[in-house]
């Protein structure tokens, strides 16, 4: 039985974790997730390359690394990636997502 692949959707699937916890436990909105990717998708709007067959930016319920917070994965790659500022999603986004090159300092 031969079963074919289909193309992807999109061709980067962006996932940041907005998570928020209870009583300060660690976890990625403590960090500023949500307006970071927020940041992230009008970014990805600005520059084009949003929609069916370019790039979709989501957020994410917990994705499970808190301790390595605040954290990004990067699809069909699989490559996880934490922040700090806005220079470090305009990285991403500039040169693994537009480019190709993952950000190698930003890599967990």
């Amino acid at each position: 039985m031969h079963c074919e692949v289909p193309m992807a959707h999109y061709h980067h699937h962006v996932f940041f974790c907005t998570n928020q916890r209870e009583k300060g436990a660690s976890c990625c909105n403590n960090f500023a997730a949500q307006s970071i990717r927020d940041y992230a998708k009008a970014r990805i709007k600005a520059l084009g390359v949003s929609g069916a067959g370019q790039i979709r930016v989501n957020q994410a319920g917990c994705l499970g690394r808190c301790a390595e917070g605040p954290v990004l994965v990067v699809y069909p790659e699989g490559i996880w990636y934490t922040y700090s500022t806005r220079q470090d999603i305009d990285a991403i986004i500039e040169r693994h997502l537009m480019q190709g090159e993952p950000v190698q300092d930003l890599i967990i």
